[in-house]
């Protein structure tokens, strides 16, 4: 049978009590703005390294190197907090929630992703761009303005959550399950060798 590329994302996924507080701070919100397209629930991710389309060859190296990428990050605490938009609020395409907490130790860990990544493969078509965390709540139409949305949110701070674990994510966008976990790599276990002794840039 042949083999058809997957679309593939990696990530870290908030808890669910964390999601819980994000689905309520937003709810008002989401019932004063339906020319919005919001985002569903199971949609929440803090994508570390969006990958597109890969191939059978690409997600088989892959997915030893995500291990290896978890295995050298301990785990570290983040919060959900305050709110912006791509490019910017009064003429927004994206509406995301951001982050705080140990943000050096969320960009190492992204940075280590993006080296596995590439070492598979399996190079981003986001390739070269900055690594900004979020999580994307909604997307619009047009040019949007959500500066109103952005200050009400401007305040908001979840509760703290440990990241544990790194998920690669199977985005199938028109079915469901819209997303499906291929595997997931708890951060701070020890890295497996790889085939040949290889090792990632940076180690």
């Amino acid at each position: 049978m042949a083999f058809t590329p997957m679309r593939l994302f990696v990530a870290l996924t908030p808890p669910a009590a964390v999601l819980d507080e994000l689905e309520a701070a937003t709810a008002p919100l989401r019932a004063q703005r339906r020319d919005l397209r919001w985002t569903s629930r199971d949609a929440w991710h803090v994508t570390l390294a969006f990958l597109g389309e890969v191939d059978e060859a690409a997600v088989a190296s892959l997915l030893p190197r995500l291990e290896r990428a978890a295995g050298r990050h301990p785990r570290f605490g983040l919060e959900l907090a305050g709110a912006g938009a791509f490019p910017n609020a009064s003429r927004a395409r994206v509406l995301w929630n951001g982050l705080d907490g140990d943000r050096r130790e969320l960009s190492g860990l992204a940075a280590s992703v993006a080296a596995g990544v590439r070492q598979a493969g399996a190079a981003s078509p986001e390739e070269g761009r900055p690594f900004r965390p979020h999580v994307t709540l909604a997307r619009c139409r047009g040019n949007a303005d959500v500066r109103p949305i952005v200050a009400a949110l401007g305040d908001y701070r979840g509760r703290q959550w440990t990241a544990e674990d790194i998920c690669l994510i199977h985005s199938r966008p028109g079915q469901q399950p819209r997303f499906v976990t291929v595997g997931s790599w708890p951060l701070g276990a020890a890295p497996p060798q790889l085939p040949g002794g290889q090792q990632e840039p940076g180690e």
